[in-house]
């Protein structure tokens, strides 16, 4: 028998025949064919993955409509399996969106939706719905006003209003929130200074509520260019001469003239407000003929410039006599003596108070300018009057009688020595009267 089996298995024949049922019978073994392979369980190709930032798109009729409160983006997470998933990481070629083709002029609740991906993976969503609101698109043309940081400008500097090219934009946006439109502001935020001339920059356009919020409108165009026409603050003032020192002995000072009388100074508005002259300070001393000088001209703290910086004095002297009487010590003076008491001399008295006058007990009344209510006063007249001048030797007045509330520029009026001739550095004053709180 064992001889009988050993040859069989010899046999080729017989061993193919044996390896075919055996493959028969494994086959028979694994094969259902009423199972569903889909329900099968694979852990291991089965995963999740999170995807966010994914931006949501709106549906809807955009010529006609406004719509708010969409979403920008989402997160969603997807699971199933591997192979599926994979290609959605990769290729991201789906699309969140909400469908708002029939929706209706309000406020509404609708779901966040998304298509062209496997139906073998599960999609969730998050945030899931959103709340938004349909409104009415409108279109209104508004008027732009241009706005700086005043800070930026150089000290002495002033700017002009703005000037924005074009000076109109068109905003489009829901009609209730077109409705709330208060403000529209280009603003200028990239300017360094301290600015000393004028400038042209591109600004963005922004649209604000009456609380200053800002409101989420379309703009056209969105940025604009605005020129800020930046100049110096300057004021024209008089040249006071300041005489220092005495001529030589048996000399007198005749005349000091400039070959300009007036200086044109920069600063801030308050200092120039205060400022009522420059001035030039001669010295004499020592001097027996006509001289030229070139001398500065001498600023106050907070004055930035001043033009001219220099100017030409012209200062003429003459003897008191000619030396033909020298030793004639009678104590008694001579002609020229005389004659150079009674030659003319300039002097100019500073920071001279004004007075009020005839005001109404019931008002009251401030300066405005000269914001400090003081003026200088150039007197000429015989040098030996001249020399003993003092500054309460002069009044200033104001007459404020039947003067009513509000600004007016009242004439100021002088009383001095006889036989001195005076002027101003300013002939009026304007002053602002207001009614005295009970």
């Amino acid at each position: 028998m064992d001889k009988f089996i050993d040859k069989l298995i010899d046999t080729s024949w017989f061993m193919k025949v044996f390896a075919l049922i055996l493959a028969l019978l494994l086959f028979d073994s694994q094969y259902d064919p009423d199972k569903d392979v889909s329900e099968m369980n694979v852990p291991s190709e089965h995963d999740s993955e999170v995807l966010e930032d994914i931006p949501v798109k709106s549906y809807y009729d955009t010529e006609n409509l406004v719509v708010t409160g969409v979403p920008d983006s989402v997160t969603v997470t997807v699971s199933g399996p591997r192979a599926n998933l994979q290609q959605v990481i990769v290729q991201q070629d789906f699309e969140v969106y909400v469908d708002l083709t029939e929706a209706e002029i309000g406020t509404q609740n609708v779901p966040l939706q998304i298509s062209g991906i496997s139906e073998r993976l599960e999609v969730t969503i998050e945030p899931g719905s959103a709340e938004v609101t349909v409104q009415e698109k409108v279109s209104e043309d508004y008027q732009v006003e241009a706005e700086f940081n005043q800070s930026l400008l150089g000290e002495g500097y002033t700017a002009e209003q703005p000037v924005v090219e074009p000076n109109t934009v068109t905003i489009t946006g829901g009609k209730a929130v077109v409705d709330r439109i208060a403000y529209v502001k280009a603003t200028i935020n990239n300017l360094e200074g301290p600015i000393t001339e004028t400038v042209t920059e591109t600004a963005s356009v922004s649209v604000f509520d009456r609380d200053m919020n800002k409101l989420n409108v379309v703009v056209e165009p969105a940025e604009i260019e605005v020129t800020i026409p930046v100049e110096l603050l300057a004021k024209t003032v008089p040249i006071q001469v300041v005489q220092e020192g005495s001529p030589a002995s048996g000399y007198v000072i005749d005349s000091i003239t400039l070959d300009v009388d007036e200086a044109t100074i920069s600063g801030s508005e308050t200092v120039l407000s205060e400022t009522e002259n420059v001035r030039v300070e001669v010295d004499v001393s020592g001097l027996e003929e006509d001289t030229e000088q070139t001398l500065p001209v001498i600023i106050s703290d907070g004055i930035t410039e001043v033009d001219p910086e220099q100017v030409t004095v012209r200062i003429e002297v003459s003897a008191v006599n000619n030396g033909e009487d020298e030793g004639n010590d009678t104590g008694e003076e001579t002609p020229d003596q005389d004659q150079a008491q009674n030659t003319e001399e300039t002097r100019t008295l500073v920071n001279l108070p004004i007075q009020l006058s005839g005001l109404d007990e019931n008002y009251n009344a401030r300066f405005q300018t000269p914001a400090n209510g003081n003026t200088s006063l150039t007197v000429r007249g015989p040098r030996n009057e001249i020399q003993g001048l003092a500054s309460n030797d002069f009044d200033l007045m104001l007459n404020l009688a039947d003067l009513e509330e509000g600004d007016h520029e009242v004439e100021i009026n002088v009383n001095g020595p006889p036989n001195l001739n005076w002027s101003l550095a300013v002939e009026t004053a304007t002053i602002t009267i207001s009614q005295k709180e009970a």
